[in-house]
């Protein structure tokens, strides 16, 4: 008799849902080839265009249509997914790895430290997140790593929050007990016993962050504070078509699709993800 996972029955007893979660990995696959390889997908330069051209709908010749310049507004939509997934995945891993260090030096150390650092946490939750990079990028400077860096930072009281929690369960299991009993250093502990226990639930919050780290990092682009034009990042595409949309609907709409693609898709697999890792 095999195994059924309940992540699995349920994919099974529910086709929508199984269509959907599909479709964004389908979704998920295409933006990531998107970033690693756009050449294949989009042939025309992304930097130059044909004022002849210019703002024309959406055709066989141009998908997206083309831009104010004559630049075709599909390829500097794919060759602009590098920069904004760039962007978005080192947010990501910064409030990944900076605040789950906060939570777990916080929650196995305790007193006067845990207390310290989670009143600097409460501070940070206490800002809204795209305010506070907002803040910090205008101190960094403006540039794709300073929105990296902004909105990672604006990020890590929820990774501290919840891997100080799962610390706090897990260091007083027996074997945590046992094992600080015997003499093994804090170190040691908190590398086989604890972090283990408290992997899955940062990883599947570090997967819907994603989605918001996202959304972050096109806003910031929107208001300018990213990459400067003619670089084509996906924020800065919707912001650069806003002067436009009464005449040419597509400029901004088509690439603002493909950002609510992107979050819906990984929110989708990221609920999954959560799924699972609740499951175990």
């Amino acid at each position: 008799m095999s195994l059924i996972l309940p992540g699995e029955r349920r994919l099974a007893s529910r086709p929508r849902f199984a269509f959907t979660l599909w479709l964004s990995l389908v979704v998920l696959l295409l933006i990531a080839l998107w970033g690693v390889v756009p050449a294949i997908f989009a042939h025309q330069d992304p930097l130059v265009g044909n004022p002849l051209v210019a703002l024309q709908p959406p055709s066989l010749a141009h998908w997206f249509g083309t831009d104010h310049l004559g630049r075709d507004i599909y390829s500097r939509t794919v060759f602009g997914t590098a920069l904004t997934l760039k962007a978005t995945l080192f947010s990501v891993a910064i409030a990944l790895v900076v605040g789950a260090s906060v939570g777990v030096i916080a929650g196995y150390i305790g007193g006067q430290t845990d207390h310290l650092f989670m009143r600097i946490i409460d501070v940070l939750m206490a800002i809204p997140n795209l305010l506070l990079a907002m803040a910090i990028v205008t101190v960094l400077g403006f540039g794709t790593l300073h929105i990296a860096i902004a909105v990672g930072l604006s990020s890590i009281a929820t990774f501290a929050r919840l891997s100080r929690g799962e610390v706090l369960r897990s260091k007083v299991n027996l074997f945590v007990e046992a094992a600080r009993a015997g003499g093994v250093s804090h170190l040691t502990i908190i590398r086989r016993h604890i972090l283990p226990h408290a992997l899955a639930p940062v990883l599947s919050l570090a997967a819907l962050e994603f989605g918001f780290a996202l959304l972050s990092v096109s806003a910031l682009s929107f208001l300018g504070f990213g990459a400067p034009p003619p670089q084509p990042e996906w924020g800065l595409l919707v912001s650069e078509g806003r002067n436009y949309i009464a005449a040419a609907w597509w400029y901004t709409t088509l690439p603002g699709l493909m950002i609510v693609f992107a979050v819906l898709a990984t929110n989708r697999v990221a609920g999954l993800i959560q799924d699972r890792a609740e499951e175990q």
